[in-house]
């Protein structure tokens, strides 16, 4: 384990050589700020359609409303083609091909490791704890070595549903001298504060999030990433010129226009989440339904390859997590309607 670094961080000197070299490309909507009488910089077609014209390269209108909402600044937000791209530009800036490792806490969501193996980035595994799914620092720390820079932390976490230990994610980043990684797809359905508003006090801290989820616009493809200003300008110094197309900027706005919506839903899949659980636990094949802080539910079935292939016959989609490390017989199984759910239970009750 690395010493505290309660001290400043530099961040250049965790950063890739040869990005902290490199010289961006500079789109024309990088050059030219402000509105324009005439655009003739971008060879972009003249004649007016509603997408004849590239986007803000970095988004500015959404990253204000952004901030506002969230309580961080402007500077400090990354948008990307949904999370997986920010979890891909971190691996990027910060590990050396075939040299560098990121760590992972299993189980947990599978591109962390995707995004490693496409970039020739050894992937350290530690298993969470059995049945509570928090992490084993003793085993985290034992792993770490000079080769790790990235430690990717699921919170809620993916698949089984619940937070980490605050107290333990906090060891991490006081202790870790590389970057951590908090992804928070889930934070919105879970009764905690995001560790977005700890930016100022850890330099090293990466926060991801997503309009996929309570937001309800998986098919806009947006992910937040939310870090301080040096880390968030390395990833925008690499990122793809028009990373997020107009229409999803568009969109974005209206929906953050309407947190109240968002909100409602929440409320909505959190009440239907403990329906469910409830409903799940009076099913003589489920055996046990861990607790959860996300709009899913992980739950421990009597042949879960079987049920899952009766459901899906059913016309019922739901995951077999059950070859996943320390999940068993596992199903997990999304919040749906109630309609939905209770088709789901239903179901399960003939089988």
């Amino acid at each position: 384990m690395s010493s505290p670094k309660n001290t400043v961080l530099d961040i250049q000197s965790l950063v890739r050589k040869n990005i902290l070299n490199m010289k961006p490309y500079a789109s024309a909507r990088d050059e030219f700020k402000g509105e324009a009488e005439v655009s003739l910089d971008a060879n972009e077609n003249p004649y007016p359609t509603p997408f004849n014209r590239y986007p803000d390269p970095l988004q500015w209108d959404v990253k204000e409303k952004l901030a506002a909402l969230k309580g961080v600044m402007p500077q400090q937000i990354f948008l990307g083609n949904g999370s997986d791209e920010g979890i891909d530009l971190i691996i990027r800036a910060f590990c050396e091909p075939h040299q560098d490792s990121i760590l992972i806490t299993e189980p947990t969501y599978g591109m962390y490791s995707v995004c490693a193996d496409v970039n020739a980035v050894n992937v350290q595994r530690v298993l969470l704890t059995p049945e509570t799914f928090d992490l084993d620092l003793d085993a985290v720390v034992n792993k770490i070595d000079a080769s790790t820079k990235v430690m990717f932390l699921c919170s809620p976490n993916n698949p089984t549903g619940n937070l980490l230990s605050r107290e333990r994610v906090e060891t991490m980043l006081n202790q870790f001298a590389g970057i951590v990684v908090i992804d928070e797809a889930y934070i919105d359905f879970a009764n905690s504060k995001s560790f977005a508003l700890e930016l100022s006090r850890y330099p090293n801290l990466i926060v991801l999030q997503t309009f996929s989820k309570a937001w309800g616009l998986a098919g806009l493809r947006l992910g937040m990433c939310f870090a301080s200003e040096a880390i968030i300008n390395v990833l925008n110094k690499i990122k793809y010129p028009y990373n997020v197309n107009i229409q999803t900027q568009t969109l974005a706005l209206t929906a953050l226009d309407n947190v109240a919506q968002k909100e409602a839903w929440v409320n909505a899949i959190v009440s239907d989440r403990a329906t469910l659980v409830n409903a799940l636990l009076e099913l003589p094949l489920v055996e046990h339904v861990y607790p959860s802080d996300a709009n899913f539910v992980l739950a421990k079935v009597r042949d879960a390859h079987n049920t899952y292939k009766y459901l899906m016959n059913k016309g019922i989609i739901v995951r077999d997590r059950s070859r996943v490390a320390l999940c068993d017989g596992c199903l997990r199984i999304t919040v749906g309607t109630p309609q939905e759910n209770k088709q789901l239970i239903d179901a399960l009750k003939t089988l």
